[in-house]
């Protein structure tokens, strides 16, 4: 069973936000809109909520998972792959929770006869030339598709786009743009993973005025109000303005489909503006790991490529879509999920029917970080052991920049689940404080490192 999941918002931010906002968190699929929590999914959704920190969450949910009936589970496990990522296990964060757009029944793929694989940040540059607003979405479990927006940031600003909007920042932290870095306050727990850190870190050094426009709101009046935050923060002060939006899923359709009946923010910022955003998708055509058939395989080998890729039509020159109406551009993410990159780990999976057969990963440390992490050679590797943990399984690292406090987002994060294990950080040259903490939070240990230039 593979399902489809809907752009979560302030409902993530589980240790701070109030029950009847994590009820905007819902699974659902493409012609289901709304779903009726049990008491044991609202005990659930609690209990988390008091829980000190990601490792504790993730180990929350690991225990009680397997208490739940099987359709209870499917939201359970959206959030263990939410801590996942969160914790910088990136692959596992996929593998746990594989999910996969229903795409359009009457599809035809491109093939090479007829179309070329171009540099997809060479392509959206290009594009957003003579734009007012660029949207681009991302898969909130997938770091991979956080890339791409941290590619285009330089670029897009080069052109003069002066606001950036992001989904995951809330209002709570009107001092971002002046420190320069978020801190835990400033969003959901999407903003915790070290690569969407650095999204913001990149996006305020630049110059961007930041923009915060979720809400807690939930279906057409979460649409409405972040199409109404936009206009009013930027359009409406700003007539001349420039717009970068990095939001999630369907939020970036242009119109009705993914959604149900339902308006994406982006239609409804169209109605406000009279400006067509070029709007870019990278969730309809996700690697999940566990079919090497679908979609986006065949289109992955079609067009092989080591960088975000969109494809041109030889004829026309244009960009293709698998969905014209709703967006302008499906983006393909190079392949990362490969048994063969796990080099001397060996990957299983055990189907204890989680969701429907869904697997479930028997050791969280078996897999090898994914080189993307390098960011084209920006960041360099850096080997770390559970030795760092002393002897308290499991713990966290956090790397943080100089200076900065233990709330602020970290430039790389990794969750040692076992005693044995080795793994690379991916850090840019410079001074670091590593931080190593238990589930409770206490300190294990700090020091100082150095991540020398090539």
């Amino acid at each position: 069973m593979i399902w489809r999941v809907c752009s979560l918002g302030p409902g993530v931010s589980i240790n701070l936000a109030s029950r009847a906002v994590l009820l905007v968190a819902l699974l659902v699929s493409a012609s289901a809109l709304a779903q009726t929590f049990n008491p044991s999914e609202l005990k659930l959704l609690d209990t988390i909520g008091h829980e000190p920190n990601t490792l504790a969450r993730y180990q929350y949910l690991s225990q009680e998972i397997p208490k739940l009936a099987p359709d209870d589970r499917v939201l359970a496990m959206q959030f263990m792959s939410f801590s996942l990522d969160e914790l910088g296990l990136y692959d596992q964060a996929i593998f746990s929770f594989p999910l996969r757009d229903r795409l359009p029944s009457n599809l035809v793929l491109p093939t090479a006869a007829d179309w070329k694989a171009a540099n997809a940040a060479d392509v959206i540059t290009s594009l957003a030339a003579n734009r007012r607003i660029v949207m681009i979405n991302e898969a909130h479990h997938d770091t991979h598709t956080r890339l791409l927006t941290l590619e285009l940031l330089p670029r897009l600003r080069a052109l003069g786009f002066n606001y950036f909007a992001a989904e995951a920042l809330t209002e709570n932290d009107p001092d971002l743009a002046k420190r320069g870095y978020p801190t835990s306050k400033s969003g959901t727990e999407y903003l915790r993973d070290p690569v969407y850190g650095d999204i913001v870190r990149e996006a305020i050094r630049l110059g961007y005025i930041i923009v915060p426009y979720d809400n807690g709101l939930a279906g057409q009046a979460r649409e409405n109000g972040q199409a109404e935050t936009l206009y009013r923060k930027v359009f409406a002060k700003d007539p001349h303005a420039r717009l970068f939006v990095h939001a999630g899923y369907a939020h970036i359709d242009k119109a009705v489909g993914r959604l149900g009946e339902l308006r994406p923010m982006a239609m409804r910022l169209e109605a406000l503006t009279g400006i067509t955003p070029l709007s870019i998708d990278q969730t309809d055509l996700l690697e999940t790991g566990l079919d090497t058939t679908d979609a986006y395989h065949r289109l992955a080998h079609a067009f092989p490529s080591g960088k975000p890729e969109v494809l041109l039509n030889l004829r026309t020159g244009q960009p293709w879509s698998a969905r014209p109406a709703a967006y302008d551009l499906s983006v393909i993410l190079p392949p990362s999920l490969t048994i063969h990159a796990f080099g001397e780990y060996k990957y299983g999976y055990r189907n204890d029917s989680i969701v429907g057969g869904l697997p479930h990963i028997d050791d969280t440390n078996e897999m090898q970080r994914a080189d993307w992490l390098s960011l084209d050679g920006k960041r360099r590797p850096f080997p770390i052991s559970a030795a760092l943990c002393r002897n308290s399984i499991p713990c966290v690292v956090d790397v943080h920049y100089p200076g900065e406090p233990d709330d602020a987002i970290t430039a790389d994060r990794y969750a040692f689940m076992g005693s044995k294990e080795a793994t690379l950080l991916y850090l840019r040259p410079g001074r670091y404080r590593l931080l190593a903490r238990g589930s409770d939070g206490t300190h294990l240990l700090e020091h100082t490192i150095n991540v020398p230039q090539p």
